[in-house]
């Protein structure tokens, strides 16, 4: 998507005055960034908005021994980062290019201006974060009583949530190596898990992408 794409598929940019999108617009900025390589990094200062007008991230923590724990992916047409910037510090997380990726960034400076002078970009803020705490708790229970399969399942259904990530067909262009990646699991452990889910009917396997063909199903799994 171009940038313009990115906002025409964005709600909270629907909802803005012609004059606000025009000044989000001109301000708006776009970053490359190759696969593997680190869109923000833990404890930089939160100084932008960002969305994903290409590609797929994944936002993860990591302890000083290397051990990480990701925490969702976000694909094309999801934004991310609004919670550092609303309380004005450090980054708590890793964001990470799973493919090569192109980034919109929304100075802090515009965000809060919009949080001046728009109230349906204060509605879409609170639905975006009360979004987000949901797929928090989710995690933190699939981490803590679901097996592998479960994982798997919550890692895609995620991809498909309506307020953070708008748009999306029912087609994911996913290799088994980004599922698992998603997961928090190796390769091996994702296909496995896919090919449970695909007996249960919930999805169809092809060579890079992945059909959900239940998506209910697939957030209750």
């Amino acid at each position: 998507m171009s940038l313009d794409a990115l906002l025409a598929r964005s709600p909270w940019a629907a909802a803005l005055t012609p004059a606000q999108r025009d000044r989000v617009r001109a301000e708006l900025r776009e970053r490359a960034v190759p696969q593997g390589a680190y869109v923000i990094r833990k404890g930089d200062r939160a100084d932008s908005w960002l969305g994903v007008a290409e590609g797929l991230v994944k936002v993860h923590c990591a302890s000083p021994s290397g051990k990480r724990a990701t925490l969702t992916g976000v694909p094309a047409g999801g934004w991310l980062g609004e919670g550092s910037l609303l309380k004005r510090e450090a980054l708590r997380y890793d964001v990470v290019a799973l493919r090569d990726s192109r980034i919109a960034c929304m100075p802090g400076a515009t965000f809060r201006w919009l949080q001046e002078t728009s109230l349906p970009f204060n509605r879409y803020l609170l639905d975006q974060l009360n979004e987000r705490l949901g797929l928090f708790i989710a995690t933190v229970e699939h981490e803590r009583l679901h097996g592998i399969e479960g994982r798997v399942a919550r890692a895609l259904a995620t991809l498909f949530n309506p307020v953070l990530c708008p748009g999306l067909g029912p087609a994911l262009h996913l290799t088994q190596e980004e599922v698992g990646l998603l997961a928090g699991i190796s390769r091996q452990r994702a296909n496995a898990a896919l090919k449970v889910l695909e007996s249960e009917g919930l999805l169809a396997v092809e060579h890079g992408a992945v059909h959900v063909l239940d998506l209910e199903a697939l957030r209750r799994y």
